[in-house]
């Protein structure tokens, strides 16, 4: 019999498998029941290794805990897009940069002063996100303000030093052990202009700035992208075997022509330069995918990850199955509505899940989970229940 990792690099390389990999991502779930005390009375006093192992799923280690820190203030630079978490196959060091932080509540101020001028950034991490099971801090106040402000980010990235971390990604990937692919986790962004739209600036005046300063964007732009091809350097060469790059993509901000401009090059880049060591590379697709699907195989990627089929989304998972007619392999899949009593009665969400398996079909190119993640208040007898459909699904055929 296969271990859960095993058939999910099945599933990634077109082998047959003796049954459908199945991973639903339940670390949000977990966090806030637990908090809450409201876990399962059998999983009162577990972690989530126990409660995956005593049913016998996957576990989804792709995206991180944003609060497993080495040290409490690694995640200062979270407003710029730097994710100096434990797990990551690399971290990052800023030279010539002088940092002035305050802890004001829930909220950290962080200054940068540099020759080029100080700006400033305010991230919020309260107790309703602490009660949602929420790790990720929540910009408050962007580091772009003005035209002004293109220098010194500028001169922040262009000396941003990238060393390796393998040993702390070494170590959670043992702890994870054949229960999953234990993702090496890059960045949210999937390109520098990606990360300035999604981390930088506000998307309004990202899109101003668009149209009245184009130079001095596509200039911040590079000295990001020199960044970038230091990560993929590091990162590169470290035991993860699947890498995160690049999240969060919507037909309406991430718009095709936008995408396939300024992010799909990116994300082929460093597809190729992994597929070379026999490495894959997986991108977080869990917006409106509407007109990106043909880009995101114009990128060689080999996962879509946290795919959001309708009803959450315009596209069924037929339709993604089809355009991506195994060339990518889909992870995610059930939509987390469906787990909500409050969207879905139960003979509503058994006549979406028997639909769902037969648009399925045999099962290839698929790590089953919940897209985006399990809601706190998901029933969890639904997650019992799916998880008794794909044991009883049988062997899948790559073929």
């Amino acid at each position: 019999m296969a271990t859960h990792k095993e058939r999910m690099l099945n599933a990634i390389n077109s082998v047959d498998t003796d049954m459908i990999p199945w991973a639903p991502r339940l670390d949000l779930w977990y966090r806030a029941n637990q908090r809450a005390g409201t876990l399962p009375a059998k999983y009162k006093n577990a972690n989530l290794f126990d409660i995956v192992d005593d049913l016998d799923m996957g576990f989804h280690a792709v995206l991180p805990d944003f609060r497993d820190l080495r040290d409490p203030h690694d995640d200062i630079d979270r407003a710029l897009g730097f994710y100096n978490l434990k797990s990551m196959p690399y971290r990052t060091v800023l030279n010539n940069v002088k940092r002035n932080i305050k802890i004001e509540g829930d909220r950290t101020i962080v200054e940068y002063e540099t020759p080029k001028g100080t700006v400033r950034t305010v991230v919020l991490y309260d107790e309703n996100m602490r009660n949602a099971g929420i790790t990720i801090t929540h910009i408050e106040e962007y580091a772009f303000k003005d035209a002004r402000d293109y220098a010194p980010l500028s001169y922040i990235f262009e000396n941003a030093h990238v060393e390796p971390n393998y040993e702390n990604y070494q170590e959670f990937a043992n702890k994870v052990g054949e229960r999953g692919i234990t993702v090496g986790y890059l960045s949210a962004s999937g390109s520098p202009m990606h990360l300035i739209q999604k981390e930088l600036i506000p998307f309004d005046k990202f899109f101003l700035d668009m149209h009245d300063h184009p130079d001095e964007l596509n200039l911040l732009a590079e000295k990001i992208g020199l960044y970038f091809r230091k990560i993929f350097d590091v990162a590169g060469q470290s035991p993860a075997e699947v890498f995160f790059l690049g999240s969060n993509y919507d037909a309406s901000v991430t718009y095709p022509p936008f995408f396939k401009q300024y992010i799909q090059p990116w994300l082929k880049e460093f597809a190729q330069m992994l597929h070379k060591k026999s490495k894959y590379l997986l991108t977080h697709t869990d917006g409106e995918n509407t007109g990106l699907l043909e880009h995101y195989l114009e990128a060689d990627i080999d996962i879509a990850d946290s795919v959001c089929p309708k009803p959450m989304t315009k596209l069924s998972l037929k339709n993604v199955r089809d355009a991506f007619d195994g060339r990518i392999t889909i992870m995610g899949g059930v939509p987390s509505v469906s787990l909500l009593e409050s969207t879905f009665t139960d003979n509503e969400f058994n006549k979406f899940i028997d639909g769902f398996f037969e648009e399925i079909d045999k099962g290839d190119h698929l790590i089953l989970g919940v897209s985006d993640t399990t809601p706190p208040a998901a029933k969890f007898e639904r997650i019992l229940q799916i998880n008794k459909i794909v044991k009883e699904f049988g062997p899948v055929s790559a073929s």
